[in-house]
């Protein structure tokens, strides 16, 4: 059984360092899909979002990354 993305709302992605991913389908017949992605940092804040592919997540936590070394 898959480890389910979120809990009554909440994320499961607790383990500093990791992510997580979900593909659902969205549109007539579901023709399209979506991936909702979780990374938690490594001092424990938690990146979230969605986006057409895995790539694009991955490029958008990256981003927020670069972002969060650049203020410190």
């Amino acid at each position: 059984m898959a480890t389910k993305l979120t809990a009554n709302g909440v994320s499961t992605t607790d383990t500093p360092g990791t992510e997580q991913y979900e593909v659902f389908s969205i549109g007539y017949r579901h023709r399209s899909k979506r991936y909702q992605y979780d990374y938690r940092h490594t001092d424990g804040e938690l990146f979230s979002c969605v986006a057409p592919t895995l790539t694009e997540c991955r490029r958008k936590r990256d981003e927020w990354l670069n972002k969060r070394a650049t203020n410190k």
